[in-house]
């Protein structure tokens, strides 16, 4: 069934369910020889992973990645690269009085309607644990990409109303919600622990930055670089927007002060500014990749809702259970993870552009 891969060279394949025996993903295109161990994917797993403080969800996952091909004595052999990580703390329980109805804000209805069956349990394929995967081939993508001096960072930019008012990077980690604003993270902490009190949940903006891509990546006309991001951010659950550069705050903009004015430095052609967040035309100019995403509040909430039945009775519904009251802070090393994993593809396509003969 189509929808489940996702890239062209460097080609992930998630599998699994959020209350199955375990989840997991399937790599194409890593290259051989690269040095790699289970450790080097725990450390971003670590990143994402369920209950890591009072506002994240307390489902206790250890998240602990397995590599099951691939990889030989510590090096990768360019054959596909399998990585496993078992489930160990569901609570299907918390799903039964749930298994005929169709929560709202979820994808109950759309999985019902398409495939005429359901996985009710935490909603199958269509829940957060399906992430972990992504991340695991992400930690895969971002080694690759450091060697080639390309890094990503991401950061919450705004929980509801709150919103950072300075960047410091160094900052991100020190704080549960992995905010670059140490006064804002403590406001935005605040809001969140509020919601989680009152039964309800928040959404965010998640900003991500990608330094050291080099011009040329992306291509005409439907595989943009940009086209590709959002391809892979949006594709990630509970995200409901993205925008590149400056973004929507253009179009109340003349084209005079909007386009980023062109200069050499030594031998290279850069940017003046960077309204257009390093991509023009489709292609990277060079210029810092720059992303926000949009994530709506989180679906899953303990107050009474209107719905129906799967057989079409009209009820009501509760919905209990162990979910983050705001998803952005774990969500951050997602978005990290599916933008390095579309630079790395749109890299390698780029490298077999670039060497090909000129005629056959």
């Amino acid at each position: 069934m189509a929808g489940n891969s996702f890239g062209e060279i460097f080609k992930i394949t998630t599998f699994g369910e959020s209350h199955g025996p375990a989840i997991g993903v399937v790599i194409d295109g890593v290259p051989p020889n690269l040095p790699l161990n289970e450790s080097d994917i725990q450390f971003e797993l670590n990143r994402r992973r369920p209950g890591q403080s009072v506002i994240t969800t307390q489902r206790q996952e250890a998240d602990t990645a397995h590599i099951l091909s691939g990889v030989l004595a510590g090096r990768t052999t360019g054959t596909p690269l399998a990585i496993l990580i078992n489930n160990t703390d569901q609570q299907t329980r918390d799903y039964e009085a749930l298994k005929n109805i169709f929560r709202p804000g979820h994808a109950d209805f759309g999985y019902q309607t398409k495939f005429g069956i359901r996985d009710y349990r935490g909603g199958g394929r269509s829940s957060g644990r399906e992430t972990a995967c992504r991340v695991a081939a992400g930690a895969i993508a971002k080694k690759i990409l450091r060697n080639h001096n390309i890094n990503i960072i991401a950061y919450t930019l705004a929980i509801g109303d709150i919103t950072a008012k300075k960047i410091d990077l160094a900052t991100i980690e020190k704080n549960p919600v992995r905010c670059p604003d140490p006064e804002a993270a403590l406001l935005m902490a605040q809001k969140i622990e509020i919601a989680r009190n009152q039964q309800n949940s928040l959404g965010g903006i998640i900003q991500a930055v990608a330094h050291g891509c080099p011009a040329g990546l992306g291509d005409p006309v439907f595989d943009k670089l940009n086209a590709c991001l959002a391809h892979a951010v949006m594709s990630i659950g509970g995200v409901s927007g993205v925008e590149f550069g400056d973004g929507f705050a253009a179009a109340a903009r003349h084209g005079l002060e909007q386009n980023d004015k062109f200069y050499m430095d030594g031998d290279k052609v850069r940017t003046m500014t960077n309204h257009a967040g390093g991509i023009l035309g489709g292609i990277s100019t060079g210029a810092d990749i720059i992303l926000r995403v949009a994530f709506k509040p989180t679906a899953s909430i303990s107050q009474p809702q209107q719905s129906v039945t799967v057989d079409g009775k009209d009820t009501s519904v509760e919905i209990h259970g162990r979910h983050d009251p705001c998803i952005c802070p774990r969500a951050v090393v997602v978005v990290e993870a599916m933008i390095a994993v579309t630079i790395l593809d749109r890299l390698l396509i780029q490298k077999i552009i670039r060497e090909s003969p000129a005629s056959v």
